[in-house]
């Protein structure tokens, strides 16, 4: 791990990579997100957004914010729904070992928003709010993460 990514960022500023291939999901997820972000007292000016096509791209999303030296934590949103080819599998395993990489890598804590579902119903069951809201799950799990971090490393 190198020295500048185990300095903690500027505290209460927060990055979302959202992947926006379902755009409405995409607006929903970002919307849990922000809600648990600002319940925590973070700012709307605190909070940054950047949208990529899909799930496949938010690692590398997640890796540019979190060597910023910007952020404290990224939530990673979106979804990938199950077709009725293997690419599914692909994108989700990718998906998921590449943020785990990036957090584990630099320190920066990085949340795992991304549905991995078999249907829209599925999707839409797990935004908008609620306890299986994935958006709030994963900035919840991004403000924890950076709460022990600080606890432990400051």
């Amino acid at each position: 791990m190198d020295e500048a990514a185990t300095e903690p960022a500027v505290d209460g500023r927060y990055a979302i990579c959202i992947g926006s291939f379902y755009e409405d999901l995409a607006g929903r997820l970002i919307a849990g997100a922000k809600a648990e972000f600002q319940a925590a007292g973070v700012r709307e000016d605190e909070i940054e957004i950047f949208e990529v096509p899909g799930a496949f791209e938010l690692p590398l999303a997640a890796h540019y914010c979190a060597t910023s030296g910007r952020f404290s934590g990224v939530a990673c949103l979106g979804a990938v729904i199950r077709g009725e080819t293997d690419h599914y599998d692909f994108v989700c395993g990718e998906a998921a070992r590449g943020i785990q990489n990036v957090q584990l890598e630099t320190g920066i804590p990085c949340g795992f928003g991304v549905l991995t579902v078999e249907n829209m119903e599925q999707a839409l069951a797990r935004t908008g709010g609620g306890k299986r809201d994935q958006g709030a799950s994963a900035a919840r799990a991004v403000l924890r993460m950076n709460e022990i971090r600080s606890e432990l490393l400051d």
